[in-house]
């Protein structure tokens, strides 16, 4: 498939009310998780890569800035500012969280895959399960940004429309887990 590349938004605007302060700034592998999850975006080859910040405001190499000063509102409204935020010549999105720094750039280079065949619509599946991230091709932005409300992101779309939905195996390049507490960080380390 030839023209634009596909663009990458990594949502990290959140407080983590249950982790005790934004993970975006959370260090994990000697990687803030928000420089993880652009990584992450820019070597599976999303260009040019957004990042949604809104709790923890700080530059990130490598990404385009999005500010949300409604993040408190949830990830719905963070996925809105960072679809509109989205240069107009990317035919799709590849959109990933920053409290998941298992994923592995493998697992974004299948999405783009999937889209290139054909998909307009890809999920990431681990175990069979749809996790992230998650591919959007840009005729389906808008109602992806219209259903996205309150702590959800893409979810509504994607169970309004399960015959869109490609899933994508990706159980050998990395681990969807989140990293939602101190605990959860804790255990990784020692995994």
């Amino acid at each position: 498939m030839s023209g634009a590349p596909v663009a990458g938004l990594l949502l990290a605007a959140g407080g983590g009310s249950r982790f005790g302060g934004p993970k975006a700034l959370v260090e994990f592998e000697g990687e803030r998780l928000a420089d993880r999850g652009v990584r992450l975006l820019a070597e599976g080859g999303c260009r040019p890569v957004l990042i949604v910040l809104g709790a923890a405001d700080v530059p990130v190499a490598g990404a385009v800035v999005v500010r949300n000063p409604g993040w408190a509102a949830g990830m719905g409204s963070s996925l809105r500012a960072g679809l509109r935020a989205l240069p107009p010549a990317a035919p799709a999105v590849v959109i990933a969280l920053a409290d998941q720094p298992l994923v592995r750039p493998e697992a974004v280079r299948r999405l783009i895959a999937a889209f290139e065949s054909g998909a307009r619509v890809a999920v990431a599946a681990y175990g069979g399960a749809p996790r992230n991230p998650v591919l959007i091709a840009r005729e389906h932005l808008a109602e992806v940004a219209a259903l996205a409300e309150g702590d959800v992101g893409a979810r509504p779309f994607l169970r309004a429309h399960p015959g869109l939905v490609t899933a994508v195996p990706c159980d050998d390049a990395g681990d969807p887990v989140d990293v939602d507490t101190p605990d959860d960080l804790q255990r990784l380390r020692k995994e």
